[in-house]
């Protein structure tokens, strides 16, 4: 029988297929400490894009103001404070946009300083944000304080991502990781004045405590998460829930939802908090200039409105709703190749995609900034099965190598 002879390679092709298979192997050996290093630079470099690229929002006003209402008492004198402030420590283009949108709810705020104080109950319960400014203020000017907070935030936020895939020996997944945060905003959050980005980085310390079994730290840390943002108390709630469900032993995440649902009802009362449905409705319904009584009766077909209104955007407009699709695709993914997380991360795992979807419809705001605390976990707890899943998937690559006769096609 007559065979074709294989049909020579001409030197360009054997020099490519060289240098792909060089290339192949080096990343095989040098993945982890790779990918280590171009998350390291990622962080970097969005802490730099922090501090030198800040975005000015509206709420910088209200929180510097609930930052020094101890030293301003009085509504005017504060009023002018925050507002000028600001002025000191953005651009005149940003501050023109901040303060003058044409005889609108900023122009209002800019020139009604009792308007202005009658929101600062829904800022005021942000309690150890608020304090963190105050401090810093001391010894630095309060807008460059909000920024230093930010870059703090980042690079904590970068420091346990690192930690977490290092005791998990996923390093090499980092840049994945890094993808996921740009998909999910990472930097919007990075250069916001809020404390959005604080609140994840400790949530995310607290649930690494808890993944590694250090009670007490999870107790710390998702206490100071819910204190510097309230709303956390949610899926605290959802979490404890789920863990008596399943008798899992984690008193260090019961004691931090414990701490947190007695401290919130104290601090709401301290910082004048409207009350849920008022604050809804101005978030997500209509803007009203002055919360000071303000108790609009509550309406189903109102409240269904605003549900209706913010998932259109946050399909349409924001990332969270995909990036929580993408991380419960990995879930699926790596459960049918036989490959899951170990019961306790995998109610943790649940605890995240419930708990925002319960943040959703008990304040139906679009803003991914409000989810990203639930976004970047559920990968993180994915990064073990997948691990497993790439090694399984090279020993198969391997073995059926040795069955390849040379000379022949596989």
């Amino acid at each position: 029988m007559l065979t074709r002879s294989p049909a020579t390679q001409n030197p360009l092709d054997r020099l490519t297929e060289t240098g792909l298979a060089w290339g192949e192997g080096t990343y095989a050996r040098l993945a982890a400490p790779i990918g280590a290093v171009a998350f390291a630079l990622y962080i970097l470099l969005t802490a730099f894009t922090a501090w030198g690229m800040p975005d000015a929002n509206w709420d910088m006003l209200p929180y510097l103001a609930i930052s020094e209402e101890g030293t301003y008492p009085d509504v005017q004198a504060l009023h002018d404070y925050a507002y000028s402030t600001v002025k000191s420590g953005v651009s005149a283009g940003d501050y023109k946009v901040l303060t003058d949108d044409g005889g609108g709810f900023r122009s209002h705020m800019t020139e009604n300083a009792a308007d202005f104080h009658s929101l600062l109950g829904m800022y005021r319960i942000k309690f150890l944000y608020a304090e963190i400014l105050s401090t810093l203020s001391a010894v630095m000017s309060p807008v460059a304080a909000m920024r230093l907070v930010q870059v703090f935030s980042v690079l904590l936020f970068g420091a346990i991502t690192l930690l977490w895939l290092h005791r998990e020996k996923a390093l090499a997944l980092a840049p994945v990781v890094g993808a996921v945060l740009i998909m999910a905003d990472f930097g919007d959050a990075a250069r916001a004045s809020t404390p959005d980005l604080l609140t994840s980085a400790l949530l995310l310390g607290g649930l690494y405590a808890y993944v590694r079994g250090r009670e007490a730290a999870t107790a710390i840390l998702l206490f100071l998460a819910f204190m510097v943002r309230p709303d956390n108390i949610v899926f605290l709630a959802i979490f404890a829930v789920l863990l008596a469900a399943f008798r899992q032993k984690a008193w260090g995440a019961l004691a931090g939802f414990a701490a947190s649902f007695v401290a919130y009802f104290a601090i709401s009362h301290w910082a004048q908090h409207p009350g849920w449905w008022p604050h809804l409705w101005f978030s997500s319904i209509e803007q009203h200039y002055n919360m000071d009584g303000f108790e609009p009766a509550f309406s189903v077909i109102a409240y269904l409105r605003a549900f209706a209104t913010s998932m259109l955007r946050a399909v349409n407009l924001d990332r969270w709703v995909g990036v929580s699709v993408l991380a419960l695709a990995g879930w699926f993914a790596t459960s049918r190749a036989g490959f899951r997380p170990d019961r306790r991360a995998g109610i943790l795992f649940a605890a995240l995609v419930l708990g925002a979807l319960a943040k959703f419809t008990v304040f139906p705001i679009h803003d991914t900034r409000i989810y990203f605390p639930h976004l970047i976990p559920p990968f993180l707890l994915l990064a073990t099965p997948f691990m497993a899943l790439w090694k399984a998937s090279f020993r198969g690559q391997n073995r059926a190598a040795l069955h390849v006769i040379p000379g022949e096609k596989p």
